[in-house]
C-alpha cells in the first residue's frame, strides 16, 4: 500500500520533458514567419537566373533570416525525429545510437547550411 506520490519518487521530475516540448513549440511558432518569408522570396526569385539568387542572398537581412531558418528548422527537425524514436525505439541499445545519430546530423546539416550561406554572403 503506498501512496501515488510514493510510487512517483524516483522516476524523475514531471518537468523533465517541459523544456523539450516549450523548444518544439517556440521553433515551430518562429519557422512559420521565416518558412512564409522564404516561400514568398523563392516565388518572387521564379524565373530569375543565378546571378540573381546569389545576389539577393547577399543582402544582409536576407542572409540573417536564412541563418535563422536553418538553425530553427534543423533544431525543430531534430527534437522531432527525437521524439519518434523515443516514442517507437523500445530497446536502450537502439534508442541511444539513434537519439545520437539525429542529433549529429542536424547538427551538420545546420553547420553545412549556415556556411554555406555565409560563404555565398560574404564571397566578392
Amino acid at each position: 500500500m503506498r501512496s501515488p506520490l510514493s510510487r512517483a519518487r524516483g522516476l524523475g521530475s514531471s518537468r523533465d520533458g517541459f523544456q523539450h516540448w516549450w523548444m518544439q513549440r517556440v521553433t515551430a511558432v518562429a519557422l512559420i514567419p521565416l518558412t512564409l518569408w522564404f516561400a514568398a522570396s523563392l516565388i518572387a526569385l521564379t524565373g530569375s537566373d543565378y546571378n540573381t539568387f546569389i545576389a539577393w542572398l547577399k543582402a544582409p537581412v536576407v542572409t540573417v533570416f536564412m541563418v535563422l531558418l536553418l538553425i530553427a528548422l534543423c533544431h525543430h527537425m531534430g527534437l522531432g525525429l527525437r521524439v519518434v524514436v523515443e516514442d517507437y525505439a523500445h530497446s536502450d541499445w537502439a534508442k541511444v545510437p539513434a537519439v545520437v545519430a539525429i542529433r549529429c546530423a542536424c547538427f551538420a546539416l545546420a553547420v553545412v547550411g549556415i556556411f554555406a550561406t555565409l560563404r555565398i554572403a560574404f564571397d566578392r
